[in-house]
């Protein structure tokens, strides 16, 4: 108030506006909900969602950021949530279920904490200091990988444990293997060289890697060889067709004769491109533009395959894959240009079909097959081999890894709240709050499993005062060696499933005010930018116009 004892108004009266602790409330209500979305699917016996889409098309995952991307959530502390499965997705490939899970558990021991009197501030100082100490602990925990194929193969088979058939596991796992140690290149892996294609109709168990591409295009000619052994494949980035004049223009021909002279001298310009390819010993051509029916043919009849308008990326994969290089002048093309691969081969029904080059030795871009029986498996093998590949990506790069199955949460957990004790004030009972929060991850694996969480917990942590590695097997219930049983995950997926929970945490802690617009249809529009009016005078009567 004025000392007029008038209203001083600084907010806009027309937004929303939220305070103090209801706003938080609100936040992590919110939060809350996002991780109860997903907590069910988490661990290897997790359940499925159905997603359904405006169209009709079902979508049925486990997956925690498919989950939560396809659900188009639009409350805002929600949307930082799902911003963390986000981060893990793209950073890790895995761990956004357990990192989506942390965060809400996070944010309801602040809640509590909050309730109990303690000021979001110390909450958040707390769980900084835990969050720095969890990724120093998870890295005393982390083991060398190096480029071990069976500790890759263990990483790969427990990111998809659960998110596809158990009866293809290993087989999807060492496809993943095979094509992310194909590709590595002085220590990096760039997924964007493994492609993968679908094959609906087949059986899942004939789901294949290519040492080599896959692109879908068949020869120009039906009658043309399913298989060439040992291609020579040349790769051409120009158009294989009469060209057309930059102008227009007319020829003015007087005789019948001189269009058939006319015709035989397009003809020749033709076959004269075809011959460059056949002088330089090619038996394959993929041209990235238009090729003339006529060249299809001359090239058919002396055995060579041939197709067009073959995408950009396709061609650029043709190249790593082969060794060849894509030229522009047809004429320039000799035989150190062409590229190699063991065998051709097409699988083709009528005009449509996919031609594979296999064997292709030292190839920088692989393919993997993905088979099954419908769209929908299909679909959910391939969200399987993307986390499976991203996770076997980590390993190669960072050479670490942890146990998985809930052994290294527990752990962290356990030393977490020794730290706790060493720190003064009320910053300590947010450190214990974060362990518990920690802690929160192997009791929904045990719950999703059908097991007594409270048994379950306290199996672990007594285990875990002989053994580290000491993790849940949700098939007996036992506390067993995750190293051991093969169930190992990235340290990556861990260290930045911390990081991200925790400032995402933070974040939402950190907010004790909220303006929120109304949306109040179409905006105030001022009289001179209205459509009735031109540079602010009135448009012309009908009559005026004419």
């Amino acid at each position: 108030m004025d000392k007029g004892g008038q209203p001083i108004i600084i907010v806009d009266p027309r937004k929303e506006q939220t305070k103090g602790k209801e706003v938080l409330s609100m936040n992590i209500a919110a939060a809350k909900a996002v991780a109860s979305i997903v907590k069910s699917t988490l661990g290897p016996r997790g359940m499925d969602k159905m997603l359904i889409n405006p169209i009709g098309d079902i979508t049925i995952t486990n997956d925690g950021a498919t989950i939560l991307h396809d659900m188009s959530i639009e409350h805002p502390a929600a949307k930082m949530v799902v911003e963390v499965a986000q981060s893990l997705e793209s950073s890790a490939g895995d761990g956004t279920t357990s990192a989506v899970v942390f965060t809400g558990t996070l944010l309801e021991k602040a809640e509590n904490l909050i309730d109990n009197g303690v000021h979001p501030t110390v909450i958040i100082k707390g769980y900084r200091l835990a969050a720095e100490k969890a990724v120093e602990i998870f890295e005393s925990l982390a083991v060398s990988a190096g480029e071990d194929e069976k500790i890759l193969f263990e990483a790969a088979r427990t990111s998809i444990t659960g998110k596809a058939s158990e009866k293809y596991n290993s087989l999807i796992s060492k496809l993943c293997v095979d094509a992310v140690l194909a590709v590595r290149e002085r220590g990096k892996v760039d997924l964007k060289n493994v492609i993968i294609a679908k094959d609906i109709g087949g059986k899942t168990e004939d789901t294949e890697f290519v040492e080599g591409i896959i692109i879908d295009k068949v020869s120009l000619e039906k009658e043309f060889p399913l298989q060439i052994q040992h291609p020579n494949i040349a790769l051409i980035d120009a158009p294989m067709e009469t060209a057309k004049t930059a102008n227009k223009a007319k020829l003015q021909i007087s005789t019948v004769g001189e269009i058939e002279d006319f015709v035989k001298q397009e003809d020749a310009a033709l076959f004269e491109m075809a011959d460059y390819i056949i002088r330089a010993g090619a038996n394959a051509v993929f041209c990235s533009k238009g090729m003339d029916d006529k060249v299809a043919s001359y090239l058919q009849n002396r055995g060579i395959y041939a197709t067009r308008r073959v995408k950009n990326e396709d061609m650029q994969h043709l190249a790593d894959a082969t060794g060849g290089r894509p030229v522009r002048n047809i004429k320039e093309l000799t035989e150190k240009e062409l590229g190699h691969a063991g065998l051709l081969e097409q699988d083709r029904d009528g005009d449509q079909g996919k031609t594979y080059l296999r064997d292709c030795k030292g190839a920088k871009s692989v393919s993997i097959v993905i088979r099954g029986g419908t769209e929908h498996v299909v679909d959910n093998v391939e969200r399987a081999i993307d986390d499976a590949l991203r996770v076997v990506k980590c390993v190669v790069e960072d050479g670490k890894v942890v146990a998985g199955g809930g052994a290294s949460e527990i752990e962290v957990a356990l030393e977490l709240r020794s730290y706790a004790s060493s720190i003064g004030g009320r910053e300590q009972t947010a450190i214990r709050a974060f362990a518990d929060a920690l802690e929160e991850i192997p009791r929904t694996i045990a719950r999703n499993a059908g097991l007594d969480t409270i048994d379950s917990i306290v199996n672990l942590r007594a285990k875990h005062t002989e053994n580290k590695n000491a993790g849940l097997n949700v098939y007996t219930g036992a506390a067993e060696d995750m190293l051991e049983k093969g169930v190992v995950d990235p340290l990556r997926v861990k260290v930045n499933s911390v990081k991200a929970g925790s400032e995402a945490a933070v974040m939402v802690l950190r907010v004790d005010d909220m303006l929120r617009a109304q949306h109040s249809g179409m905006p105030d529009i001022k009289p001179e930018h209205m459509a009735s009016t031109y540079d602010g005078m009135s448009a012309p009567a009908l009559n005026m116009r004419r």
